[in-house]
């Protein structure tokens, strides 16, 4: 028996989850930490800075193909486009963070203005934009640390989803990204890539900078030879580059969707932080497009080396100072982009609790777990990210579509939002500011539908498919959970109050005899209800024949009711007995459903799941309900005799259920009923882990106290040899030393003890003339 908290055994599964997190963390240890501005800037901005190291590569990339090395002459004017739309979206989000100062970013301005179903449309945009960051971040950040080291570039994928499962780990250990070491990759990649921008811009401008031969880089992406602006200006191949290089814009709206991590005033905080960033992604792109037009560095067909990686290796030469930059480069490049999918732990996991608290996602999703994190999310994030992963090969380039999809349509609901916003409430120059969010929504929406109709054959289809889908199943999820708070609501009061029933029946479902069976049997008796039956829904008659034999053979004095089941839907067959019992005015029916439990995978394989699929047909009915009575056998076993070795508690078990039905004989009987008939056997004879009776004189007896309850311990003998035995204090006085009795119990072995035992004994005095029991 256990006697408090401290004896509860730990399960494997929490005894391993505790090794691979660590401690857990109780509630009162979680606390966020308020942002001071120079490091929420770095903390929150490298998803956004980092995709400066991308953005002009995903434009040659469409470009060189047809436009030629004019290529590098229209990636200038598309950049232009960019950063005119990073213009409008940055200011669009300067107002956002001052008017929603709370977390949740264009879901929370889409709900609050739209309606919690329109802002089902944000959260599926910021859902999957999260996922694709996680997979594009870690993608460009591998092709960093392989255009340094080409050697592992035949291992890239591999490379970029053990990143994703050990940032997966970490964050399950509550990784935390809050405080300075999180923004040094920020400040460190701003640092190496400005300079190379300001020493290769002075470069060009006073020497010239050494320019590639696209034509002639083995490796290289195809590159048109015909008439380059003819080709390359048609409209098609101009609107995919741009949208391609839209994804330099990815993670401009990370700080609204955390305004709460500023500190006070927090909205006027998070503005000068988002300006700031903004002004230094534009001053990337802007510096990184310009040294692709100078040195013309080229895309290559495996990824690798970068565009950047290129021209890194142009502006700081080949000397050691140059190599020692360029590796320092590429490692601050890898450490942002890394970093910049990391932030997507936090971000997404914080995200769907948001959603499934307005129930239109899964509660367990706002659960936090061992270490105070959204464990579920987490894991959910880095399932989808690494099937992205395998889908595309863990190309960038392919996995573009998918992210600026999610990124714009964001951008255009948090612009649509704030001019809901602003002609709700109409405050000093509303006007101006209805207009710059009007036309960074519109700006927004053109993006998304480039990328829709100008990449759907590259990917994009795969969104425009999956996101309404992800949006209907967002509608369809809180239809449920409203569905349900409506049921409840329209239960009368009084019905809540009536839970006096006339007659309460109470029935056990059998289908062998087993220890949980008889658990659930005893929790019945526990219930007190008018009257007590076992029911077997019979499809099998020799089956249903051996099992009221053995029913009466162990004589457990609860009747038990055989139904026929000719089509073999036992569920069915169970509902209609309660109905037919319900039927009775006043009458309440309870099923207890018995389960053997064992480990997660055997019980899978063991069990057909049949009393889940009683329950709920039960559910259903009125004046109802069923109950699943687990039962762990092995536990109980090793609990109720340690000393018995592990071979031989599976033998054991249909003896302790013979014994344990007997025990419930003796529970009703007060330890009347006559030992079970048969022949005594010799003690000598007698073997541990089997029922056996024996006859013999009690040598000795003791009254002690086992775990609150008397019991009588003392030695019995025959010709043969002598036995210990533990008998129960039945009322009157117990038997005295040289009194002849016959025992039935089960024989165990004690560690510490020199002769076999009988516990959990069962007793009768045997007369001295006739040999038999009295009557």
């Amino acid at each position: 028996m256990v006697q408090g908290r401290g004896a509860l055994p730990e399960t494997v599964g929490y005894a391993l989850k505790r090794l691979l997190l660590g401690r857990p963390l109780i509630t009162a240890q979680l606390r966020t930490e308020r942002l001071a501005n120079p490091v929420a800037l770095g903390v929150l901005s490298p998803d956004a800075i980092s995709s400066s190291a991308y953005g002009t590569e995903e434009i040659l990339l469409e470009l060189l193909p047809f436009a030629g090395l004019a290529a590098f002459t229209l990636v200038l004017p598309i950049t232009g486009v960019i950063l005119l739309i990073l213009v409008l979206v940055t200011a669009s989000y300067r107002q956002v963070v001052v008017a929603y100062t709370q977390a949740g970013g264009s879901y929370v301005v889409a709900r609050e203005n739209f309606g919690p179903k329109v802002a089902q449309v944000a959260a599926a945009a910021l859902l999957i934009d999260y996922v694709v960051t996680v997979a594009v971040q870690a993608a460009a950040g591998t092709v960093a640390v392989v255009s340094a080291v080409p050697v592992l570039g035949p291992y890239r994928q591999e490379i970029t989803i053990g990143v994703v499962l050990l940032m997966c780990y970490l964050n399950l250990r509550g990784l935390r990204e809050a405080g300075r070491p999180f923004a040094v990759p920020t400040y460190f990649f701003v640092l190496m890539v400005g300079s190379m921008i300001v020493a290769g811009v002075i470069r060009q401008l006073v020497t010239g900078l050494p320019r590639f031969d696209p034509t002639a880089l083995p490796g290289a992406v195809d590159v048109h030879t015909g008439n380059g602006l003819v080709m390359g200006a048609s409209v098609l191949v101009v609107l995919r580059a741009f949208a391609n290089g839209g994804s330099s814009l990815t993670g401009v709206e990370a700080i609204s969707n955390t305004v709460s991590a500023f500190r006070s005033p927090r909205g006027r905080n998070a503005r000068k932080v988002l300006t700031v960033m903004a002004c230094i992604l534009g001053f990337l792109v802007a510096g990184v497009s310009y040294l692709a037009f100078a040195t013309h560095a080229t895309p290559y067909t495996s990824g690798y080396p970068s565009v950047l990686a290129q021209e890194a290796r142009v502006v700081f030469g080949a000397g050691t100072a140059g190599t020692v930059l360029f590796a320092l480069l590429q490692a601050a490049s890898a450490l942002i982009l890394y970093t910049g999918a990391n932030t997507s732990f936090n971000g997404f996991p914080f995200l769907a609790s948001f959603v499934a608290e307005d129930r239109f996602l899964p509660r367990q999703l706002t659960k936090r777990g061992h270490r105070l994190v959204f464990s579920n999310g987490i894991i959910v994030l880095t399932v989808l990210s690494v099937g992205l992963l395998l889908f595309t090969g863990g190309s960038v380039n392919s996995l573009v579509p998918f992210y600026a999809i999610g990124v714009f349509t964001g951008f255009a609901m948090a612009g649509y939002g704030m001019t809901r916003h602003h002609l709700r409430h109409r405050e000093p120059g509303w006007r101006h500011r209805l207009l710059i969010n009007l036309s960074a929504g519109v700006a927004a929406t053109v993006v998304v539908l480039i990328f829709a109709v100008a990449k759907f054959t590259e990917g994009a289809w795969l969104i425009v498919v999956v996101f309404p889908i992800l949006v209907a199943v967002l509608i369809r999820l809180n239809r449920e959970y409203r569905a349900e708070a409506a049921i409840l609501d329209e239960v009368r009061e009084e019905e809540l109050r009536a839970t006096n029933y006339a007659r309460h029946q109470l029935y056990v479902m059998v289908n062998s005899v087993d220890l949980a069976v008889l658990e659930a049997l005893r929790y019945g008796r526990s219930l007190r209800g008018t009257d007590l039956k076992a029911v077997h829904i019979m499809v099998d008659a020799a089956h249903a024949e051996r099992l009221q034999r053995r029913w009466e053979e162990l004589r457990i004095g609860v009747p038990l009711q055989v139904i026929d089941c000719p089509d073999r839907r036992v569920a069915r067959a169970v509902a209609n007995l309660v109905v037919d019992t319900t039927a009775q005015e006043g009458t309440h029916v309870t099923v207890l459903l018995p389960r053997r439990i064992y480990p997660p995978l055997l019980g899978r394989l063991l069990h057909d799941r049949t009393a889940d699929q009683i329950a709920r047909a039960i559910s259903r009915i009125p004046h109802a309900a069923a109950t699943i009575v687990p039962f762990d056998v092995q536990a109980q076993l090793r609990q109720k005799f340690p000393e018995l070795p592990e071979e031989r508690l599976s033998g054991a078990i249909e003896r302790i259920a013979e014994r344990i039905a007997f025990e419930e004989q003796a529970d009703v009987a007060e330890y009347e009923q006559p030992v079970p008939d048969g022949r005594a056997v010799p003690v000598a004879s007698l073997h541990p882990g089997r029922f056996a009776t024996v006859e013999g004189r009690l040598r000795e007896v003791t009254e002690q106290a086992r775990d609150g309850l008397p019991i009588l311990s003392g030695t019995l003998a025959d010709n043969s040899g002598a036995v210990a035995v533990e008998l129960p204090r039945a009322p009157g006085h117990p038997p005295e030393p040289g009194t002849l009795l016959r025992v039935h119990g089960l024989v165990v072995e004690p560690a510490d003890a020199d002769m076999l035992a009988i516990v959990d004994a069962r007793y009768t005095v045997v007369d001295e003339d006739t040999g038999q029991e009295p009557r």
